[in-house]
């Protein structure tokens, strides 16, 4: 499989790892071969996009084409890792995908108000987790035209 020209690095932002390896098998099952990043926390996600700490070499760290954020996470949460990005002149146009268990209207209303581009409750079953994942990657990597950003691969 050869990964989609569009978003070479895929960030996702998951702090279960059973989440997570659901989450990497589905894409998997899906055909996606671009590389993914994980961030296990809000404070690592934001040192991975901004480059600081571990994640200061842009060769190694490259910026994502797409984020997947999950809502609850340790610390600084999904919440406030979504509007930092999306109030930050580069990174804003980073497609954010937020992942989560949270179907609760309050959670949804806000993401969307601070810039979210989708919002995807999880499935509980695998069968249908790979589905949405498939759907997911479909239409990001398959129909839509991501933006080319400072960092990213083209």
């Amino acid at each position: 499989m050869k990964p989609t020209a569009r978003a070479q690095i895929l960030l996702v932002v998951e702090d279960s790892d059973d989440d997570f390896f659901a989450t990497a098998r589905a894409f998997k099952k899906a055909g996606l071969a671009n590389p993914v990043q994980r961030c296990t926390n809000g404070e690592q996600a934001l040192d991975y996009l901004y480059c600081r700490g571990e994640y200061a070499d842009m060769e190694k760290s490259p910026k994502p084409g797409l984020v997947l954020l999950d809502l609850n996470l340790p610390g600084t949460d999904g919440r406030e890792v979504l509007r930092i990005l999306k109030l930050d002149p580069v990174l804003r146009k980073i497609p954010v995908i937020v992942l989560t268990t949270s179907s609760a209207d309050q959670d949804i209303q806000r993401c969307y108000d601070d810039g979210a581009n989708s919002y995807v409750q999880k499935p509980v079953d695998l069968q249908g987790f790979v589905l949405a994942m498939t759907r997911l990657k479909e239409y990001w990597f398959e129909v839509a035209i991501l933006p080319k950003g400072e960092g990213t691969q083209p």
